[in-house]
């Protein structure tokens, strides 16, 4: 083992960051070139497109739980979590190869059916992404202990994958989605290979460090706390409700309240708000979150986040019929976008047994997957049938503001008050 993994310096949180940074870039490279792709080069049509990224839900339900459970019991390149990033880092590069090249592929095979193999090959990069993210994820609480190094493992790892990710959005505005997609072919494998270098796993799951002759069988055996983890998965819920309704719809409110000048302003609007949105949530976890979450915990910090988020939501709804004015707003719900993106698995990864992380980083998986279905298949026919479009920041803004209070409910860990001087 490293010195700088003994010691938990920043130089290791740094690097321990880099895998799930890799596999949020393939994500971001996804969402910005995946359906401009299909549309512009291909021809497909919005069902079709739909048809295609249908693929990402239903491989992010299976792949993040399958492989999060096989990883709790695997052990083979010398490691548990090593394995399974290495294979993911690597499909995940290939898959976005594959993107500008559909055409080819359907050559080589023989077949005209565009639609089919788009179809294949965003179903293996979602596969290879989440062969990965639980592991990234999973990581990082099996080589941190409880407390304040966990949850500056888990607000690191944001600021250095968000950062990338306003860069993959940033490299796709300015130099194109064909300079983005094989930049994100480099940086993907680069990010995914060479950490795993550095880091080493313990071969006991609860034990973050096989040297630590203090740790003992009662940590590595925690039971799990049942009640506090359903807690967090139906908070966690709603907030994703919130916050994927203003990612899928926003266009509808900013055609009918922004009066954008044509197609590529409602564009500009939209890119603007999600770029400000990210950037916040990028910068604040490891500088602003993880300090206040030593002075008054994770818990706290986290709903006091999301009621930041419910008000700039709201304040949308009432005030934002200027792009300036909602762009200001969205800064504001970007204090809840970055704990949203990093507080949760810390708080989670306490409460329950962490023998079987991957498992339950799976589980808790869903509380994110099965949001996002629910506003594609129900959310969605509300907002089209709502004379105001600004049904959809008001759906966001209660949605926030209910997951903050049921976030007030969850319990601190013992760990957390302990640092925090609780008694």
């Amino acid at each position: 083992m490293l010195e700088i993994q003994k010691k938990l310096s920043n130089s290791f949180y740094a690097i321990l960051s880099l895998p799930a940074t890799a596999m949020g870039f393939a994500l971001s490279v996804q969402i910005s070139a995946l359906s401009w792709i299909m549309t512009t080069e291909y021809g497909l049509d919005l069902h079709e497109v739909g048809i295609v990224w249908s693929a990402g839900p239903i491989a992010g339900i299976i792949g993040q739980l399958l492989f999060g459970v096989i990883s709790d019991k695997a052990w083979f390149w010398g490691g548990r979590r090593r394995p399974f990033i290495l294979m993911g880092g690597t499909l995940a590069a290939l898959s976005l190869i594959a993107l500008p090249n559909l055409g080819v592929i359907a050559d080589v095979f023989g077949t005209t059916d565009i639609i089919m193999v788009a179809i294949v090959v965003a179903l293996t990069l979602d596969l290879s992404i989440n062969i990965s993210f639980n592991p990234t994820r999973s990581l990082i609480t099996d080589v941190t202990p409880d407390g304040t190094p966990r949850t500056k493992g888990y607000t690191w790892m944001q600021t250095i994958s968000g950062t990338f990710g306003v860069l993959a959005y940033a490299i796709g505005a300015i130099l194109g989605n064909y300079v983005l997609i094989y930049f994100g072919v480099i940086l993907v494998l680069a990010f995914s290979v060479l950490p795993m270098l550095f880091i080493s796993e313990p071969k006991v799951l609860g034990k973050y460090d096989d040297d630590d002759s203090e740790q003992t069988d009662q940590v590595v055996k925690k039971e799990t706390e049942w009640a506090e983890f359903i807690k967090v998965f139906l908070a966690n819920a709603f907030s994703w409700i919130g916050v994927q309704t203003m990612f899928v719809y926003m266009i509808g409110y900013v055609n009918q309240y922004l009066s954008p000048v044509d197609n590529d302003d409602t564009g500009m609007i939209i890119s603007v708000s999600f770029l400000i949105l990210n950037a916040v949530g990028a910068l604040l976890p490891a500088f602003v979150l993880e300090p206040l979450t030593e002075k008054i915990g994770r818990v706290k910090t986290h709903y006091i986040a999301l009621a930041f988020m419910a008000a700039g939501y709201a304040g949308i709804v009432f005030f934002g019929m200027d792009r300036y004015i909602v762009f200001g707003l969205m800064a504001v719900a970007g204090i809840g976008w970055a704990a949203i993106v990093s507080l949760p698995f810390a708080i989670m990864s306490e409460k329950i047994n962490q023998t079987k992380m991957g498992l339950f980083m799976g589980i808790f998986n869903l509380s994110i997957v099965l949001p996002q279905l629910f506003v594609s298949l129900q959310i969605g026919a509300w907002v089209e049938a709502a004379e105001n479009k600004n049904l959809i920041f008001i759906i966001a803004a209660v949605s926030l503001a209910v997951s903050s209070i049921l976030w007030a409910l969850v319990k601190e860990a013992k760990s957390i008050e302990k640092d925090i001087g609780v008694e």
